[in-house]
């Protein structure tokens, strides 16, 4: 019986214009495209490569020469100056009004008001989730502690110090003031869900253990007002605005080059990603 056996097809020639693209280069070039798998990040360098070349020959044919800038004490190399030159000559980018930015603010007002303040108490049986035992006698623990907190809720800060296996013992079980992302995800849902003064109904389990949990205080995240906002969001919408025509602007280089063995559609400026 004859079996057939493929063979590997040869590389692609990567061509722009009359420039081919080794594929030495491009290995090189991967390093900077970390974080997706192999065939992504070879893609990736490939399209960095393919842009660089378009942008370097439109540089040659307006006879730009290299300025270097120095910032932060980094010199731009010459290919980086030149093509900084040619964007900032042939790439316009509007600048955000008034109007723009205060529009932006009113459609994302969550996003500039200040987090939540919240001032919890807990009673922290210490246990491994991955100690099943352990584990289950630190619930039998905090549901009979919580029972007697429900029958009697003054007796929650003497509970915490003499039960807590967490430092705020000391101190009644109160971890001061915290914010999202300062707590455990389950112990911030938990917070979210209480009232100040109510101690939550049920027992929370979190990597640390097992908690008693009480909200003593909240306090409402305050708005930030516009004026105080309005240059960071002129910032973003501008740059969002860069990256737009910076990619339009390889979008006509690439129409009109000759680009083989790779497809350059929806390709930006590795400058501007």
């Amino acid at each position: 019986m004859r079996i057939e056996t493929s063979r590997p097809s040869a590389p692609k020639i990567i061509a722009v214009n009359d420039t081919i693209i080794a594929s030495a280069d491009i290995a090189r070039e991967v390093q900077n495209h970390q974080g997706g798998s192999p065939v992504a990040a070879w893609q990736a360098a490939t399209r960095a490569l393919v842009v660089r070349e378009l942008l370097a020959r439109r540089a040659q044919e307006l006879e730009l020469v290299p300025e270097p800038r120095t910032e932060n004490g980094l010199r731009e190399t010459d290919e980086e100056a030149l093509i900084r030159m040619l964007l900032e000559a042939e790439v316009r980018t509007p600048t955000a009004e008034e109007a723009d930015c205060r529009r932006y603010y009113q459609s994302n007002l969550e996003r500039f008001r200040a987090p939540d303040l919240y001032e919890p108490l807990h009673i922290l049986f210490r246990a491994p989730r991955d100690d099943a035992a352990a584990h289950a006698i630190a619930v039998a623990r905090a549901e009979a502690v919580l029972e007697e907190i429900k029958a009697e809720p003054g007796r929650f800060e003497g509970l915490a110090r003499t039960l807590s296996d967490c430092p705020s013992a000391a101190d009644g079980g109160r971890l001061g003031q915290v914010v999202a992302g300062d707590t455990t995800p389950e112990f911030e849902q938990a917070l979210r869900s209480l009232a100040p003064g109510e101690t939550c109904a049920d027992v929370v389990r979190t990597r640390y253990g097992v908690h008693v949990v009480r909200l003593d205080r909240k306090v409402d995240g305050m708005l930030v007002p516009f004026e105080q906002v309005r240059e960071r969001i002129a910032s973003y919408l501008e740059a969002n605005a860069s990256r737009r025509a910076a990619a339009q602007y390889v979008a006509v280089l690439a129409g009109q080059a000759r680009i083989s063995g790779f497809d350059i559609a929806g390709a930006t400026s590795p400058l501007v990603q």
